[in-house]
């Protein structure tokens, strides 16, 4: 369980107590369920603020929040990473570049699409499958980040993310995975694992590219498979209530 402290402290604003020092070998398999919590956190913001303010604020209170509860921790390794993907020639330049504390032009312009387009989707989200949505997006964002440092390996040898290159890696992506197919199926009902499947496909696919750029991932890459995660679930899952919202009808909703 010190895991699931680590997970909490290094992805949120809550201090868990986890000892000296937390197992940050283990911490990412309790990914996905740190990402359920700050669901849980937005869906109850999203019902008090919906009371008295229009959808409009709501979403942006929405936006303002999740950034804050994570420190801007993801959206910070967005910035880097189009600075760093898009700015340099080689894997040595990106590598380099990654690691400039300067923003560049790259990451302004990524930064505000980036923060435009979530803030439409976060409003957009229709009625019945709102709740559903917020508690889940962050949840499986998280799931795909877990995916790619499954998958691929770490470009540097020193850095934050060699904690999670370690043998054993494949069980603590059973893990998470379980825990997101459960919940989303639970909240979503067969809408569940399709969004769950995409937000794996799309994170694999960013993390593929990514690692070929720059010979492997880094923890900017990993912050910027997050976002690109949750944009993915909150536009599938519009896309998809729109055309088929049967898809949504949670067996205990």
């Amino acid at each position: 369980m010190k895991g699931l402290g680590t997970a909490i402290r290094f992805l949120t604003i809550f201090p868990v107590p986890t000892g000296n020092k937390g197992p940050m070998d283990q911490a990412p398999a309790w990914f996905p369920l740190v990402g359920l919590g700050l669901g849980g956190i937005l869906a109850g913001l999203d019902y008090a603020s919906g009371l008295a303010l229009p959808a409009l604020v709501v979403g942006a209170l929405l936006l303002t929040a999740l950034l804050v509860l994570t420190r801007a921790l993801h959206t910070e390794g967005f910035l880097d990473s189009c600075d760093g993907l898009l700015g340099g020639y080689t894997p040595e330049r990106r590598l380099q570049i990654l690691r400039d504390t300067h923003v560049g032009a790259f990451a302004v312009i990524g930064c505000v699409a980036l923060l435009l387009l979530k803030w439409v989707l976060l409003v957009t989200i229709p009625g019945s499958a709102r709740t559903g949505l917020l508690v889940a997006f962050p949840c499986l964002s998280r799931l795909g980040m877990l995916s790619t440092m499954t998958a691929f390996k770490y470009a540097r040898t020193g850095g934050m993310g060699t904690a999670f290159q370690v043998e054993g890696r494949w069980w603590r992506a059973a893990f998470g995975s379980a825990t997101a197919m459960a919940a989303v199926t639970l909240l979503l009902g067969p809408a569940g694992p399709v969004l769950l499947s995409a937000a794996v496909l799309v994170s694999l696919g960013v993390g593929w590219w990514m690692s070929r750029l720059l010979g492997g991932m880094t923890g900017d890459t990993y912050g910027a498979v997050n976002e690109m995660g949750e944009v993915t679930v909150l536009l599938l899952g519009i896309v998809l209530y729109d055309a088929i919202p049967k898809l949504f009808e949670a067996p205990f909703w």
